[in-house]
């Protein structure tokens, strides 16, 4: 059956054929130029890659009339053009991808059907930790520290580059994978095959919405579902409600980008926008460079947008130029978008699209301000941190609450650092990170905190030498631009040398504080505070010893590291009192943006863009010289704890099995609001005392061995182990926070792994209770993996955040939601009962299933699977099994 939307147009180079490109806007219907830019894209998405698929569904109209369907499951198959992957979740892909070809030659099929068939990057930019700083070659120690710690995850995942097709790694120290793909890996438009059509993505990281800052419409999914896309599964999504956010006014000249995006993550996240595009629109985005888009955009998961979408204007094709595209190709792109009406003026009122909700921010009325202690969305102005910070001091434990008792608030601890003596106190700054692809891809902030850095050191400021201060830039763009312009020299003073490319401090790799620093902390139960440019501050992520971690722009990271405590005024008290015994306020030293904008003209160009991404694939010593075998099918060794052949694909055979009847289960945890992925599957520091240091322990590896959770993630036996093991857990049936669960059998309290194997060992199912928000957080895919080989078979939440659910989806594990108005206190569930789920045997999309408890009670719950495809997904007992048995047959 024929397309009915293709359409032929002059060619774009009167010197080739003539190129055909789906053009939805060429339909004889007026709405269609009404639709939001990221509707279209995701439409021209699904018509080229499903040519019958909206003459399947019978009715055209009903796609066009996206605001009258939005709320009736009208599925849309999105097949990106696209797929990212970092290193913490593309050791994990690539391991089931391994597996996954065992399992399709065990079932009779051809093992190397299993191989990618769209590109797929990967960039190797989560192993890097800050192990050293302060110090000219802090960046070679870590690289090299980085390698010796890695080397064999490293050897796998270049088996891959080579095992598999479409399949490129961007060595380490290369930068983080968003930054990378908005400075180089980006297309905006594809050309391939004959066709031109929207660049659009996945990645298995949540802030793969940064590249919708470019206007290339992309986001996270979790490794499991973005495995199935490399193989050619089209991703089903409900059509979705379009949230249009107007942008108007101007900044004010002492406002950064951080500022904007802070003020705009807690503005959405009132509104709520979970599973929703969010689409910028209004004079206020011609102000906002392709920097500032994009750091506007990355944050989108922590508003939990699915898109938080910039369509293209002629400042993102001046951005293309500018990073060093070939310039034929980018008029190119700027032709076909002009001919297929997706080249946005933003000042064109005309050409606003209808969306489902508009609301408004002036960007006037944005201050400077901080998010924190414990969350991206608790934003803070400035000019209130301090007494911000003091309420929490003494607030409930909570999220606003450290509950110290008052006659501690002002607690003193003593200690000595290199021969001197120094105070730490509750508020007292002891890791400063210049962090993160959210803020370090914005030249703008970057060089904001150069000039802040020169003018700090002119000024006779320093910072105290038991800081932990780092920059960790997102490319060697930065690098050569901060060394060009002049600046690089001043923040080294202060004690931001370049430490590696990569996530770093923002991930959970902020490496050791100082001995007598922890000591200290730990002696005076202190709440020490980590102040980060990243885009992630929950509870036990950025450092086990900094109870409040507060996202900052760049610049007032080193001025926050300058006071040496987050218990400052800045418009009272001065950073500090210089050896003339001058006191030097914040305001002094604060770069105005014409300043920065003349800096950033002069040093962001072209050809510094070239020169990095030229030689990216091959500039790694260290890496070409690794060795990888060339075999097709993976050789596991069974001595290794980085690399193991996972137990998920054990026993499948080609027969279904009919899902059953959850009988009987016990609640292994019980949980309030905003769990996240960080809670359920740490990242960062193996502690010493865990069921996962014993594993790793019993395998001969000292603690200095032990790496991190992140990096083990190609060994599930490590991660089951690691399963809910985030020292800042809170779990209703224990009194304070940790890893620990009640074994109800037996009343014994243990650790969550080893309660989990004593209720395997009996035969008994498991369940997870928890509130709002769900999985908020990163796209890791071992949030669900985990818990699944925990055996929990079904979670029971008020809400989920979008990339957890379908984690959980393509796990096998039910995610089930109360009805609207109920929750665990109205039911008056206490976790202590046993839970009966009925699977009916004819299943359909968010249907309303029951739940009987052994106390007699019955209430019902939405199944959350939300289409079709996430049914038969369940019935394959997970997207993975669905994979193989198609491959197989």
């Amino acid at each position: 059956m024929n397309n009915p939307f293709a359409r032929i147009v002059e060619p774009l180079d009167p010197k080739q054929p003539l190129k055909k490109f789906f053009n939805l806007s060429k339909l004889e219907d007026v709405r269609y130029a009404c639709l939001p830019f990221s509707i279209r894209v995701l439409l021209e998405a699904a018509i080229r890659n499903c040519d019958e698929f909206l003459v399947k569904r019978g009715d055209v109209e009903n796609i066009l009339n996206w605001r009258e369907v939005q709320h009736k499951n009208v599925e849309v198959p999105f097949k990106p053009a696209r797929v990212i992957l970092q290193d913490f979740t593309g050791v994990p892909a690539v391991v089931d991808f391994a597996a996954m070809r065992d399992a399709v030659k065990k079932l009779g099929g051809d093992p190397e059907k299993i191989n990618p068939i769209c590109p797929a990057d990967l960039v190797i930019d989560h192993s890097i930790q800050v192990d050293f700083n302060r110090r000219s070659d802090s960046l070679q120690k870590n690289q090299d520290l980085e390698f010796e710690r890695n080397k064999e995850r490293f050897e796998f995942l270049k088996w891959g580059s080579q095992a598999f097709k479409n399949m490129r790694i961007i060595p380490p120290g290369s930068g983080i994978i968003h930054q990378v793909n908005l400075e180089y890996l980006a297309r905006v438009v594809m050309d391939q095959d004959g066709y031109y059509y929207p660049d659009s993505v996945v990645g298995t990281d949540s802030h793969t919405t940064m590249i919708d800052g470019l206007g290339v419409l992309g986001w996270g999914v979790g490794g499991i579902e973005a495995e199935a896309v490399m193989l050619g599964q089209p991703i089903s999504m409900v059509l979705p409600q379009v949230v249009g956010y107007k942008l108007l006014g101007n900044p004010q000249p002492l406002v950064t980008s951080t500022d904007i995006v802070l003020t705009i993550t807690k503005h959405l996240r009132q509104v709520g926008v979970v599973g929703k595009f969010v689409e910028f629109f209004g004079p206020g985005v011609a102000q906002l460079s392709i920097a500032d888009r994009a750091t506007i955009a990355n944050m989108c998961p922590e508003y939990g947008a699915t898109a938080a979408y910039f369509p293209v204007d002629d400042i993102s094709i001046g951005y293309l130029i500018q990073t060093g595209r070939d310039k034929e190709k980018v008029m190119c792109t700027k032709r076909y978008l002009e001919a297929v009406g997706m080249l946005r003026d933003f000042k064109n009122s005309s050409q606003d699209p209808d969306f489902t909700q508009v609301v408004e921010l002036d960007l006037h009325t944005v201050v400077p301000c901080c998010s924190g202690p414990k969350r991206p969305q608790d934003k803070v102005a400035v000019s209130d941190m301090k007494k911000d910070f003091e309420a929490c001091l003494g607030a409930k434990q909570g999220f606003k609450g450290f509950q110290i008792p008052p006659d501690q608030h002002n607690s003193i601890v003593k200690f000595n650092f290199e021969g001197c003596d120094f105070e730490l106190a509750h508020g007292s700054v002891v890791i400063a990170a210049i962090t993160s692809c959210t803020n370090t891809s914005n030249p703008s902030v970057m060089l904001g905190a150069g000039l802040l850095a020169k003018k700090a050191v002119e000024a006779g400021l320093t910072v105290k030498p038991y800081i932990k201060t780092s920059l960790s830039p997102g490319s060697g763009v930065v690098t050569y631009y901060l060394r060009e312009s002049g600046v690089m020299s001043y923040l080294s003073q202060l004690g931001f040398d370049v430490v590696g490319y990569g996530c770093m401090t923002c991930i959970g790799n902020s490496g050791p504080l100082p001995e007598p620093v922890v000591e200290a902390i730990l002696h005076g139960d202190l709440v020490a505070v980590g102040v980060l440019s990243g885009n992630r501050n929950f509870e036990g992520r950025v450092h086990p010893n900094t109870r409040a971690n507060y996202l900052a722009s760049p610049p007032l990271v080193i001025a926050y590291a300058i006071a040496g405590t987050i218990r400052i005024n800045f418009e009272k008290e001065p950073l500090g009192i210089n050896a003339s015994g001058k006191k030097i306020f914040l305001k002094d030293i604060w770069p105005t943006r014409n300043e920065i904008q003349a800096v950033e003209r002069q040093f962001v160009i072209p050809g510094m863009f070239k020169e990095v991404y030229e030689k990216i694939e091959t500039v790694n010593k260290s890496w070409n010289a690794l060795d990888a075998p060339s075999d097709k099918l993976y050789t596991w060794n069974p001595k290794s704890t980085y690399i193991k052949s996972p137990p998920f694909f054990d026993g499948l055979t080609l027969a279904l099995q009919t899902p059953k009847t959850i009988e009987d289960a016990y609640v292994l945890l019980s949980f309030g609001d905003s769990v996240t992925t960080d809670h359920i599957s740490p990242a960062g520091n193996i502690a010493r005392n865990s069921p996962a240091a014993r594993y790793l322990t019993s395998r001969g590896l000292t603690p200095r061995e032990f790496n991190s959770y992140g990096s083990r993630r190609g060994n599930d036996a490590v991660m089951a182990r690691g399963t809910f093991a985030n020292i800042r857990l809170l779990n209703k049936f224990i009194d304070k926070q940790g890893p620990q669960t009640v074994h109800f059998p037996s009343g014994e309290i243990l650790d969550v792994f080893d309660a989990a194997e004593r209720y395997k060992q009996a035969g008994h199912p498991l369940i997870v209770l928890a509130g709002k928000e769900y999985g908020a957080g990163s796209s890791r895919d071992w949030a669900a993996k985990g818990p699944f080989l925990l055996g929990v078979k079904a979670v029971l939440a008020e809400s989920y955040e979008r990339i957890h659910r379908s984690n959980l989806v393509g796990m096998g594990v039910i995610p089930l939601q109360y009805l609207p108005g109920q929750d665990a206190g109205t039911l008056g569930l206490t976790g202590r009962e046993r839970y009966t789920i009925i699977i009916p045997e004819k299943l359909k999309p968010q249907m309303n299933i029951e739940i009987k408890l052994d106390t007699g009670k019955t209430f019902n719950a939405i199944m959350r699977f939300d289409t079709d495809v996430e049914l038969t997904y369940f019935h394959n007992g997970g997207i993975l099994n669905y994979m193989i048995r198609k491959m197989a047959s």
